[in-house]
């Protein structure tokens, strides 16, 4: 008999993983979202093989029950779980970018026996919905499990059974652990692109050509600032005093900077720099981190009639997807004028190959 799975929430993340499941385990895949479009288009894409609206003959079928929803959402459903008689051998997960609340609310149905291991797959898009899932989205991705005290080592492995189908590298770590983590190389970095973005917003009032000249680099090193704000505000909260460590340390590494400039301390400013790009120079190129990876391939265009549309015909024939495509105008040192954005390494190599046979220069900037 086919196993269930219950995926409550079904956007590109719960998506994906549904489609990593399909792949490996026969199973029946039943969504539930608020959003009944989103349920729909799931079904015609044979992502979900059912829809209800009803929630508790759902649960107390599933053999594994996903939050694939905003943290605040996955409580509030924690808690009417909390409320049904599950299979004692459920395994019940989520999806979220923070562990500590989760996990907290979580012993409610710990305390009643359940299994609850908290799930954070470090990979997404820059597209929403399940019409966007893709069954490689987390391919060779770090995917967090958080368990507790109670969880057995079978209950983390029969997790790792069920999502193998994504082809993640499963690193098992507190919630503490994974949210000062995640706070250093994820959620503190989205707070400082968009503080960056505002200083530029603030100064294109004195000087509007700061716009157009940040239309460049600038607009490249800020892209993570053009994410949900509902999503990173919900982050910030519940992700709270890792910021506020993280805040007050940057401030005293800015004062510190701020007395090297003034004093032009020429050999500290250059250490500064340099520590900063051998560290950087010496962090994994390929592995997918907590901030979504851009595969970005940069062409050479003359300025004749066609030459965009010939190079999006190239791509469509070899059918490689593209995400998006922007021709750069402040080209700061780069040959290329046109960014092809693509939606995976794969993707960026076979784009690089087909438009080189065509007699396109590409380039790819790390």
């Amino acid at each position: 008999m086919k196993k269930n799975v219950l995926l409550i929430g079904t956007g590109l993340i719960g998506g994906s993983i549904s489609l990593a499941i399909k792949k490996v385990h026969d199973v029946n895949i039943i969504g539930f979202d608020v959003n009944e479009s989103q349920l729909e288009i799931g079904k015609r894409m044979k992502i979900l093989d059912a829809s209800s609206i009803q929630l508790k003959e759902c649960a107390e079928d599933a053999h594994l029950i996903i939050f694939s929803c905003p943290v605040e959402e996955s409580i509030k459903y924690i808690h009417i779980l909390s409320e049904y008689q599950l299979r004692e051998d459920v395994i019940i997960t989520d999806v979220g970018s923070t562990k500590g609340e989760i996990m907290r609310h979580s012993k409610i149905l710990t305390d009643k026996g359940y299994c609850f291991i908290g799930g954070h797959p470090m990979a997404g898009s820059h597209k929403t919905g399940i019409e966007s899932a893709k069954v490689h989205l987390f391919e060779n991705a770090y995917y967090i499990l958080s368990p507790n005290e109670h969880t057995t080592k079978d209950q983390i492995d029969g997790l790792k059974n069920w999502l193998k189908g994504t082809g993640s590298h499963f690193v098992v770590i507190d919630e503490k652990t994974h949210d000062n983590i995640t706070g250093v190389v994820s959620h503190f970095p989205h707070l400082i692109a968009a503080s960056l973005v505002k200083q530029v917003q603030q100064y294109s009032k004195i000087e509007p050509l700061a716009t157009s000249l940040a239309a460049g680099g600038f607009r490249d090193i800020t892209r993570i600032a053009s994410s949900s704000p509902k999503m990173w505000t919900d982050i910030v909260i519940q992700n709270k005093d890792t910021l506020l460590s993280l805040i007050s340390s940057w401030i005293e590494d800015m004062k510190e900077m701020y007395h090297l400039v003034e004093q032009q301390e020429h050999e500290e400013i250059y250490n500064y720099f340099k520590e900063s790009k051998d560290f950087r120079d010496n962090m994994p190129a390929k592995a997918n981190g907590a901030i979504p990876s851009y595969f970005d391939l940069y062409v050479d265009v003359m300025d004749r009639v066609g030459e965009l549309s010939n190079i999006t015909t190239i791509l469509s024939i070899h059918q490689v997807s593209i995400t998006n495509l922007r021709i750069i105008e402040s080209r700061e040192g780069l040959p290329g004028v046109l960014r092809v954005s693509l939606q995976t390494e794969k993707d960026r190599d076979k784009a690089k190959n087909f438009l080189n046979v065509n007699g396109y220069e590409t380039y790819i900037v790390n």
